[in-house]
């Protein structure tokens, strides 16, 4: 019974393209759903070209979240792939860490409804933003237990996943300062958070942080 367990754990989850599947399906969903706090105007409530215009200026801090949201969510996204990209198989535990990551993905619109609906509050945006970080934990730990278990392709550039911890750092330190700009305005938070993830979309070519 032993030999049988200890066989499972290393044939299950060993398929890099079923997580990516699962992933590309959920991230899907998740980033469907945030649109859903988008709604239109209340016919009664709009008679004029006026009433329209207040109604969607109404509607700006939920279409900024929606905005921020789905770029932190194809953030992820994509240094999620990038990382089984670099992975030449996976393992039960490495099956484990994305589900956990997945997980966290799924929570990303709640979040982002509750700071929606709660733009001016601390505490909204600390969930928010601690929502960011548990990604970053769990994409975190995907690499290094890569590493650590010889789950990296040998064709892998060196140190890639060094190079890619390191990166994963630098934003999670961002998005932190970010968040703590809350002390003075949770406004201020999400302009910093937005312009965070602003670098990391141009970055390949044009952010400060192109190298990292």
């Amino acid at each position: 019974m032993k030999d049988l367990g200890k066989h499972y754990n290393l044939i299950a989850g060993g398929s890099l393209e079923r997580i990516a599947a699962l992933s590309d399906g959920i991230f899907g969903v998740a980033m469907t759903l945030l649109v859903l706090d988008l709604k239109a105007p209340a016919e009664n409530a709009v008679h004029t070209e006026a009433d329209l215009w207040h109604a969607l200026l109404d509607l700006g801090p939920q279409l900024l979240m929606y905005f921020t949201s789905f770029m932190t969510a194809g953030i992820f996204w994509v240094g999620q792939q990038t990382q089984l990209n670099f992975f030449k198989r996976g393992d039960r535990n490495l099956a484990w860490i994305h589900i956990s990551f997945l997980a966290t993905v799924v929570l990303l619109p709640f979040s982002t409804s509750l700071l929606a609906e709660h733009t001016g509050l601390r505490l909204a945006l600390l969930v928010y933003w601690f929502n960011m970080l548990l990604l970053g934990v769990f994409l975190y730990g995907s690499l290094t237990y890569a590493d650590r278990a010889g789950l990296i392709r040998e064709d892998a550039p060196e140190n890639i996943a060094g190079i890619m911890c390191r990166r994963i750092v630098v934003y999670q330190a961002l998005y932190a300062s970010g968040a703590a700009l809350c002390v003075v305005s949770p406004y201020l938070s999400i302009a910093a958070i937005l312009l965070v993830q602003l670098n990391s979309v141009l970055a390949p070519r044009f952010g400060p942080l192109a190298r990292v």
